[in-house]
């Protein structure tokens, strides 16, 4: 245990980070929480605009706002709203780039300075700025990869590998990767990527594999738990004795969630089985109408629900769905989706469109995990959980409890002193 009077300060720039209490990303928070009871105190650098909730913590002329939640320090910087388009959403990121200079300049005057910042990336102008401001500190930065960019960008066609912006995309990555004191990956197999660029020492490259690491995401399962307790959802098809196939998340075609309303359609003569889709999105208004039209009444649109009533939807559910395409991403280097882990804490078996590497659902057998992301294939898989033995499914019930311990934010945090303790040594 480290001195009290030893704390150390961690700053980290997280774009889209906020409380529980709010609808964003909150492994900072967990994290930071964790790392209180070690003697750390975490700042953490967010977003003024709430991208999933569209809501703008300041409206004035205030450059950021500062809040403290259960002893952990929020600087909301402030950034323009990126609801329109693709160019806000641009201007949004670029704001927080630009900002967080003056930002952190104005935080150091009257808190000091940081012994160490961890610069998270859901895109990778945090990370460059966590690089040049920790330079400005002399202090070590933790670059922390959530998917890699541009990978992802290319896969999804946005733009090309070999275009002149594929090529800038790239070599401003590979800027971040040699510049990190330490890389966290959050995919198991994400380092491999770095030896398929042969950017690796071993291969006659710059970057150092000893410097990455591989932290995945996780739950709090203590939360988690205490949310079923005490957040039910009073929604009777919940309670029906139904076999509920339950999908939550965003309805929006990238999660391919009519997908889910083939697959009850060629399910619809099973009548104890239903399916009810919580989540909100562009495509919602859409696939109603096709529920309705199609005569679906084995599905149920439940539409947003608030995040605090997921945990209890979940301990309803007879298995729950991880609805992926299998070829707009590279899936081969692992998964690491927070409804992952939480699907495993809800400890219910777990189908997955899409075949992973390095797969949770095959390590601790708590799921089926699809060769083809089609409506016949998922179907199937729904049909062998639901004719399972009683045992077979309490086996894999209890396994998808216990493999989620492995992902408690407790044992996380543990991982990531580790790399922190390293840099300072």
């Amino acid at each position: 245990m480290v001195n009290r009077n030893d704390c150390k300060n961690i700053w980290v720039f997280h774009h889209y980070a906020t409380p529980p209490t709010m609808n964003g990303f909150t492994r900072p928070y967990n994290f930071a929480i964790n790392m209180s009871t070690e003697n750390y105190k975490t700042t953490i650098f967010a977003a003024s605009y709430l991208h999933f909730s569209d809501i703008n913590l300041i409206d004035d002329g205030r450059l950021f706002t500062v809040e403290e939640h259960s002893g952990v320090s929020f600087v909301f910087v402030k950034t323009p709203s990126s609801a329109k388009n693709t160019l806000a959403r641009v201007k949004n990121m670029a704001s927080y780039y630009r900002n967080l200079y003056s930002v952190t300049k104005k935080y150091f005057n009257q808190y000091g300075k940081p012994d160490l910042i961890i610069a998270s990336s859901p895109h990778p102008l945090a990370m460059a700025a966590g690089i040049k401001i920790s330079k400005r500190f002399k202090v070590p930065c933790i670059c922390e990869v959530r998917d890699l960019w541009p990978e992802a960008i290319f896969a999804y066609g946005k733009t090309k590998e070999n275009s002149l912006l594929g090529k800038l995309l790239i070599s401003g990555e590979h800027w971040i990767y040699k510049n990190a004191d330490a890389i966290i990956f959050l995919k198991e197999g994400d380092s491999d990527y770095l030896k398929d660029r042969n950017w690796t020492t071993k291969q006659g490259g710059d970057i150092e594999l000893d410097k990455c690491h591989y932290i995945n995401n996780g739950v709090n399962i203590e939360a988690f738990n205490k949310q079923i307790d005490e957040n039910s959802l009073q929604d009777p098809d919940l309670m029906s004795g139904k076999f509920n196939v339950v999908y939550t998340g965003a309805v929006r075609p990238i999660n391919n969630v009519g997908n889910i309303l083939d697959t009850a359609k060629l399910l619809k003569e099973q009548r104890n089985i239903q399916f009810l889709i919580y989540g909100d999105g562009n495509q919602l208004a859409m696939l109603k109408k096709r529920v309705s039209d199609e005569g679906l009444t084995n599905v149920k649109m439940k539409g947003y629900v608030d995040k605090k009533f997921i945990p209890y939807v979940l301990s309803k559910s007879s298995v729950n769905i991880l609805n992926y395409s299998q070829t707009k991403y590279n899936w081969s280097r692992g998964n690491s989706s927070n409804k992952l882990f939480e699907y495993m804490a809800s400890g219910k078996p777990i189908i997955s469109t899409v075949k992973m590497g390095y797969c949770p659902l095959k390590k601790y057998e708590c799921g089926l995990s699809l060769e083809r992301d089609t409506p016949d294939e998922l179907a199937k898989a729904i049909m062998r959980i639901y004719d399972m033995p009683k045992e077979s499914y309490s086996k894999m019930s209890q396994n998808a409890k216990n493999g989620a311990k492995h992902y408690d934010y407790k044992v996380l945090t543990k991982k990531l002193i580790s790399v922190v303790e390293k840099l300072r040594q």
